[in-house]
């Protein structure tokens, strides 16, 4: 009589791939779970598509951003497709870190009530104002001319959420971020900023209670959601 083992082994657990990279001196780990979980905003995450996660960890790593800072964003709505994108303060940084970096100039180009067009620095405007676009203008210590930049409103406003109450710091912002990456193309190229592609920066979903300081991984927290169950597809 043939004799069966009612013992089976177990199923083996699969690897969570790890990505780890640094990003202005601090080691960042991420992976798919912990992206989809908490860094992914646009209430999405559920419809996040491991694809569109590989790029934004992709981002992350190659052009050493780290997501906790908010130097990076996934932003996802519904089952529209992911938009990856740089925060203004990660273009500051780079630019700043930049030994011919030579300061900037930035602000709003206002039509006054009497019709006449004013190039204001800043964002300040008062009633019967109208914000028709922005501008920046970067300065490099190793060029003999400066990287000027003027963007219509017209061409990037959406006019709902930020663009509806606070239009001049956005279009400054679009304005100061084009005039940048054309100052430094090196460091800056390939990076485009949320409201370039039609989206905004939101707050990340993200606990930083539940980061390790020392480690960078998550570390289970009461609010922070479940890390859904693991793939079978590779991201890599």
């Amino acid at each position: 009589m043939a004799v069966t083992n009612s013992i089976r082994p177990a199923a083996a657990k699969q690897e969570t791939h790890v990505t780890t990279f640094m990003a202005n001196g601090i080691e960042v780990k991420l992976t798919p779970e912990i992206v989809r979980n908490y860094l992914v905003s646009g209430g999405g995450k559920d419809k996040v598509t491991l694809q569109e996660v590989g790029m934004f960890i992709n981002l992350c790593k190659y052009q050493g951003l780290n997501p906790w800072l908010k130097e990076a964003y996934c932003i996802k709505y519904g089952s529209e497709p992911a938009t990856v994108v740089v925060g203004k303060e990660a273009f500051l940084k780079r630019a700043e870190s930049d030994p011919n970096f030579d300061g900037f100039e930035a602000g709003v180009v206002v039509e006054k009530e009497d019709g006449t067009i004013e190039y204001r620095t800043g964002t300040l405007i008062v009633d019967k104002e109208k914000i028709i676009g922005g501008w920046a203008e970067v300065y490099r210590k190793d060029r003999s001319h400066s990287y000027r930049e003027e963007v219509s409103m017209r061409e990037y406003s959406t006019g709902k959420s930020n663009w509806g109450t606070k239009p001049a710091t956005m279009i400054r912002k679009v304005a100061l971020v084009q005039a940048l990456r054309e100052a430094f193309p090196v460091r800056l190229g390939g990076m485009y900023t949320a409201e370039e592609q039609g989206q905004e920066e939101n707050e990340q979903q993200t606990a930083m209670d539940a980061i390790d300081a020392e480690t960078g991984e998550v570390k289970p927290a009461a609010e922070a959601p479940k890390p859904a169950p693991a793939e079978k597809e590779s991201l890599f």
